[in-house]
């Protein structure tokens, strides 16, 4: 018994060595050659040691295996490869005309960053006026119309009507008109007052001298000429005048014991506008630039403005930001000390002005041309300081 269980436990052996090593005895002749040794040796117990020890010499020895093993490739994922982004694709640019152009002036004139009546066509001053109102917005200044810039023009604006798309002044509904009273019509007279428009007595009545007054301003800011007051009206008004005093609302002299802090002393030809807070007053009538302080002029500067294809803009305006050492990405040329008001519209030191004087006009810019003066303003001036430019 002992013998034969010797012999099973070395075929199940050598059965478990050819089966892990792949060699080329199969299962079926392994176990062909178990039965053939358990034929020839029918009685285990008769075989010498001697004779055991022949038939496991000469059992078989399994050869290795010749097929290789295949160690698969490690996989690698290529790195992408960096490219820059798309340049926006332009929907208008320089020299694009059509109905398309008149809308986006259109919407650029409700912002005040366009000025001149719509043309259609996209110039020099619609492009000045884009890359205005895309450094104000924080986008790429390029003064060409992509895709973000429309976007944000659209957000912050209404589609334009007919009459805006072909220069049509309407008068829109009337806020105040003749026969109306109160505290309203009071602060109309008054302002109109301010600006020498209306004379006499402040009332609370809205009658005929109230509405002359009315019609001539209108015709002077060339707004429709009704003799009553819309809504455009109201802000043109409202934009060249300050808020009236109740002595002034009421026809009261000023206490001269208690100074009226609201009110100052008019300077010849000063806009009204500029008399409080700070202000670049700046004058096309007598070509001059005042830095006004609580109404208290402080430098006067000799200045000239754009050409008629390249006007300056008139009216109140705000220093929107500073560049001590610009150049102008549109025509290429230095502008030192610009202080921007309206889109691509500063004022700044011109180099062309100090040469050349009034034989030339700028692009639209207030040009100076003393340079130590503008140096000096440059430094005084603060974002946010108002900016009026008018005829006196």
């Amino acid at each position: 018994m002992r013998n034969r269980r010797i012999a099973k436990i070395v075929g199940a052996a050598v059965l478990v060595v050819a089966v892990g090593t792949g060699g080329a005895y199969g299962i079926g002749q392994l176990l062909s050659d178990d039965s053939a040794a358990a034929t020839t040796s029918a009685d285990p117990a008769s075989a010498s040691p001697t004779q055991r020890s022949e038939e496991l010499a000469e059992a078989p020895t399994l050869a290795p295996s010749s097929t290789p093993t295949v160690t698969p490739a490690p996989t690698t994922t290529p790195e992408p490869e960096e490219t820059e982004p798309p340049e926006p694709e332009p929907l208008f640019d320089a020299g694009d005309t059509g109905d398309d152009i008149r809308e986006l002036q259109a919407r650029l004139k409700q912002l005040r960053w366009y000025e001149p009546d719509i043309s259609g066509e996209y110039d020099d001053i619609t492009t000045a006026s884009v890359a205005g109102f895309q450094v104000k917005r924080e986008l790429p200044e390029t003064g060409v119309v992509d895709e973000d810039t429309w976007d944000r023009l659209v957000a912050m604006t209404r589609k334009p009507t007919d009459d805006e798309l072909h220069n049509r002044i309407v008068a829109g509904p009337p806020i105040l008109s003749p026969g109306d009273s109160g505290d309203r019509v009071r602060e109309l007279q008054a302002r109109l007052k301010q600006i020498g428009w209306f004379t006499g007595e402040v009332t609370p009545n809205y009658g005929d001298v109230t509405r002359v007054a009315v019609a001539g301003f209108q015709v002077k800011r060339e707004l429709p000429e009704t003799g009553a007051v819309d809504q455009d009206t109201w802000d043109r008004l409202a934009a060249m005048t300050r808020k009236p005093t109740e002595d002034e609302l009421h026809n009261r002299e000023p206490d001269e014991d208690e100074p009226d802090d609201t009110t100052t002393t008019p300077v010849a030809g000063l806009d009204p506008r500029c008399t409080t807070g700070r202000a670049l007053c700046i004058d096309k009538t007598s070509r001059s630039l005042r830095w006004v302080v609580d109404g208290q002029v402080k430098t006067t500067l000799d200045v000239r403005f754009g050409s008629e294809l390249t006007p300056t803009r008139e009216g109140a305006f705000k220093v929107g930001w500073k560049s001590r050492d610009h150049v102008s990405s549109l025509y290429d040329t230095p502008m030192p000390y610009a202080m921007f008001f309206s889109g691509g519209q500063a004022v700044h030191y011109s180099p062309d002005f100090a040469q050349n004087g009034y034989n030339g006009a700028s692009h639209g810019c207030v040009n100076v041309r003393d340079k130590g003066a503008i140096a000096s303003l440059f430094d005084q001036v603060k974002v946010g300081d108002k900016v009026i430019v008018y005829h006196s």
